[in-house]
């Protein structure tokens, strides 16, 4: 059997690179029943309400939801179950002593599989205000007519 080689992306969330400033990010695997792991490769999951906090010195990803696999049984999983992330101890310090200060926050930017195993892509990030997001459309609205006129202009 050959095995999986690459990167899959599963579910990406692309709402918190618009609500937060995203400062570190880190890989990390994700510890799955069965049923989810395979509704993971169907391609359903969803990031929107993710976060990742501490629980004694374990890190733990909440509020992620990963439907139900259809063709499951009784042995079906929870779809926002807690889920434990999987760290080296020297990433997990390093994490837990940029959390302290106030106003970080840990949420999940991808889900995909790597090499055939599931893992999570989590960043610590502050959150944006409401200006920040104003100002961050804008830049990216005007950049865009930037590009359309240099394109529209190169044309010619």
């Amino acid at each position: 059997m050959v095995k999986e080689s690459g990167r899959k992306v599963v579910a990406s969330n692309r709402k918190a690179r618009h609500d937060y400033h995203i400062e570190d990010t880190f890989e990390a695997g994700i510890s799955l029943m069965g049923t989810e792991v395979k509704a993971l490769r169907a391609g359903r999951c969803s990031l929107v309400d993710g976060f990742a906090q501490f629980t004694g010195d374990e890190l733990w990803l909440e509020g992620v939801h990963i439907p139900e696999y259809s063709q499951g049984t009784w042995t079906n999983h929870a779809p926002r179950r807690r889920r434990k992330l999987l760290l080296h101890r020297e990433e997990l310090t390093k994490i837990e002593s940029k959390i302290r200060e106030k106003g970080r926050t840990i949420v999940p930017l991808a889900v995909y599989f790597k090499d055939g195993r599931a893992k999570v892509e989590i960043a610590l990030a502050t959150g944006k205000r409401q200006y920040d997001k104003r100002q961050a459309l804008r830049e990216r609205q005007d950049k865009r007519e930037a590009d359309r006129a240099m394109h529209s202009r190169s044309e010619r």
